[in-house]
């Protein structure tokens, strides 16, 4: 039912003949992990993917940049460290802060973990919330295993005085074929060292930063309800949202998938038409602008939250149908 509505609502955007292959043929090539001091470089059937920053010189790990499978990036091209010097603050959309692909969020037991102390460089308005820091504990995996493979890391999750607030552990997993890239994306709070609040703000969750090409006025958004554009999908509640446009001249487009399993299903998205792409299961007040509801949660001390999310980059045009069945076999799985 919920195909045949996408194919009818959104029959005006096309199934083009460039339209990729996409999850459903996983498996084009073997997928390499390269592990360095600060950061571990992700390669499918020999070309470079991404590379996971988790470095003591930043705020909170990454993965920079994104490629598609011919290799277009579909990030933004900085930071590099802590540095955002290769654009300017007059740049529309600026936010030093956002990564090319982060989790975080603006108020964990009242710490800032989405901004960065660099905020502070550029802006004047961070106010008095204090910044929380993710500080690397280990390393627990790195796995290749033919057409995949797998990092999990550990971190403790802090405050200006060192004292940790709770643990994270980031998974993620890569794949890909000849048309497209994948990750499936797994981050559970553990609430270690008493209870954890997260507060209702704008400012999170999971968030990709895109391109310029993929942004204002190139921005065309599409979530799994037929909704169109910033206005129609921002604080929303949708299963996926989908990014499409054209860079270097090559069609291509990034959908996020927010898991049935994954907190707070389906999310809210602060999804935004200057290219931040996020997943934001907490900003209902924000979000809503009403007063009476509250998106704040509270993580008993010894228990933990999880959230699930896939990163779908693919060659082609935007195919509405065959991302709802990507998505349908995502959710399918454990």
């Amino acid at each position: 039912m919920h195909s045949i509505f996408l194919k009818n609502r959104m029959g005006n955007l096309g199934r083009l003949a460039g339209a990729a292959c996409l999850c459903s043929a996983l498996g084009a090539g073997p997928v390499q992990l390269h592990r360095g001091t600060d950061r571990i470089d992700v390669s499918v059937d020999g070309k470079p993917f991404t590379t996971y920053i988790y470095g003591p010189a930043t705020a909170k790990p990454y993965l920079m940049p994104l490629r598609t499978a011919s290799g277009v990036i579909v990030t933004r091209n900085f930071p590099i460290g802590n540095d955002a010097s290769t654009e300017s603050p007059r740049t529309p959309g600026f936010e030093p802060h956002q990564r090319p692909l982060y989790f975080a969020h603006g108020n964990v037991d009242g710490l800032d973990f989405w901004e960065e102390p660099v905020f502070d460089k550029y802006y004047t308005d961070h106010g008095h919330q204090a910044y929380g820091l993710m500080v690397l504990d280990k390393i627990e995996e790195v796995k290749e295993s033919g057409d995949a493979g797998v990092i999990r890391a550990r971190f403790r999750l802090e405050d200006p005085s060192g004292r940790t607030i709770a643990e994270e552990i980031q998974s993620y997993r890569f794949q890909g074929t000849a048309g497209t890239r994948i990750v499936d994306c797994e981050f559970t709070i553990h609430a270690t060292n008493g209870p954890v609040v997260f507060g209702d703000t704008k400012e999170g969750t999971f968030g990709i930063r895109l391109a310029p090409e993929l942004s204002a006025p190139h921005d065309h958004m599409t979530n799994s309800n037929g909704a169109q554009g910033e206005k129609a999908i921002w604080g929303k509640p949708a299963n996926w949202v989908n990014y499409s446009g054209t860079i270097g001249g090559k069609p291509l487009g990034i959908a996020v998938f927010d898991h049935p399993t994954s907190f707070h299903h389906p999310t809210t998205w602060h999804a935004r038409a200057y290219g931040l792409f996020a997943a934001n299961p907490f900003g209902l007040r924000e979000f809503s602008k009403d007063p009476n509801k509250d998106g704040s949660w509270t993580v008993p001390e010894g228990e933990s939250l999880k959230f699930r999310y896939r990163v779908l980059i693919y060659d082609g045009s935007f195919d509405p149908s065959r991302i709802e069945k990507d998505y349908q076999q995502y959710a399918a799985t454990n």
